[in-house]
């Protein structure tokens, strides 16, 4: 499986390129994500991103299905969903969500497939509105259970940063790790997963104030599916 990186100041123009295309798209009345690979053709990437030599390129004219080996609609749909995220965009989120899988969220790095709270697109769609509290897991080192609304889980442990602006990105790579077990390929089999890492802000703290975001998907048909959504920062 092909992997590549995008390292400093080119993420901005990846995610502008790509945004510019896909989040014009009219989802209303959808119940599923634009199929990027046969009805959208993407921008030439930007210098410095390494484009796979066997990636497909997409036509309008070819409706061949996803080929899930492609690691530039995965990547388009990860930015994407990162967009909708620092947008606060919940319907177009939603039409990124499996129909049926739902997305999972994991608030640190290990993912616990008996404890991890799964969503279907309508509660992501329904998001802003949604004041249950929830039970996601516990706070690190305190233990204590971490018990919050959707909204407030996705301000602590999903978008705490922006991660538009993240100067690496890992495609099917974790690029920036704890002492966590760090299981997402193993939980999420079949899958392929992008992740935008901050490796740390301030080379005070020794780089343990790193941050990350993983957005995991699923091929099927002619989309990439979310199907999980992974926060990871230094644990104790």
């Amino acid at each position: 499986m092909k992997r590549f990186l995008i390292f400093p100041c080119v993420l901005c123009l990846v995610i502008g390129l790509l945004a510019g295309i896909l989040l014009p798209i009219d989802l209303s009345g959808q119940d599923t994500p634009p199929a990027l690979n046969n009805t959208l053709t993407p921008p030439t990437p930007p210098s410095g991103v390494s484009q796979p030599e066997d990636s497909v390129s997409a036509s309008s004219a070819d409706a061949s299905p996803l080929n899930p080996e492609d690691n530039f609609p995965l990547l388009g749909s990860a930015c994407a969903v990162n967009r909708c995220l620092q947008q606060q965009d919940w319907t177009t989120l939603a039409a990124y969500v499996h129909p049926q899988r739902g997305v999972t969220f994991t608030p640190y790095s290990t993912v616990d497939p008996t404890g991890d709270l799964n969503f279907t697109a309508d509660q992501i769609k329904n998001l802003a509105q949604d004041q249950t509290v929830y039970t996601w897991g516990f706070e690190d080192g305190r233990g204590d259970p971490i018990k919050m609304t959707i909204s407030q889980y996705f301000q602590r442990y999903v978008y705490d940063r922006d991660y538009t602006q993240v100067p690496e990105i890992g495609v099917d790579r974790i690029m920036t790790g704890g002492n966590a077990l760090e299981n997402l390929s193993e939980e999420y089999p079949g899958c392929r997963f992008v992740d935008f890492s901050f490796p740390s802000a301030d080379p005070v703290n020794d780089g343990l104030d790193w941050s990350s975001l993983k957005l995991v998907f699923h091929p099927e048909g002619e989309h990439w599916y979310l199907v999980g959504v992974v926060h990871g920062e230094w644990t104790i």
